[in-house]
């Protein structure tokens, strides 16, 4: 029986840093990868997930859904059969629930706009 082919990834941190490679199934969900990266998270980060509902991956371009595996993900130009992809991690926790409050002793804000192109 041939054995399945592995799919070689690594996880691009924020600071340029990276979590493995590994290999996984093409069977592998992205739910499963993110449970992953949360459990191999390095401890001397400053921003450190959760859960795994605070990590978003992208590959190529596109964030990547729970639910999709490996294997749908991959992206279908310039990748080498044993090479490894490179996905990059967002972590973006989850705030919780402001109270709906008004403070009436602050003064109005002034809206600044800003953009940042990473």
């Amino acid at each position: 029986m041939p054995e399945e082919e592995l799919v070689e990834l690594k996880f691009r941190l924020y600071d340029g840093s990276d979590i493995g490679p590994f290999r996984y199934s093409p069977a592998s969900t992205v739910a499963m990868l993110k449970e992953r990266i949360v459990a191999d998270w390095p401890k001397d980060k400053k921003i450190v997930p959760k859960g795994a509902n605070d990590v978003k991956l992208i590959n190529a371009g596109k964030i990547l859904e729970n639910n999709k595996t490996v294997g749908q993900c991959r992206a279908p130009f310039g990748e080498l059969p044993r090479g490894v992809i490179t996905m990059h991690v967002v972590v973006q926790p989850s705030f919780p629930k402001m109270k709906t409050e008004k403070k009436v002793d602050e003064a109005p804000r002034k809206t600044i706009c800003s953009c940042s192109i990473l």
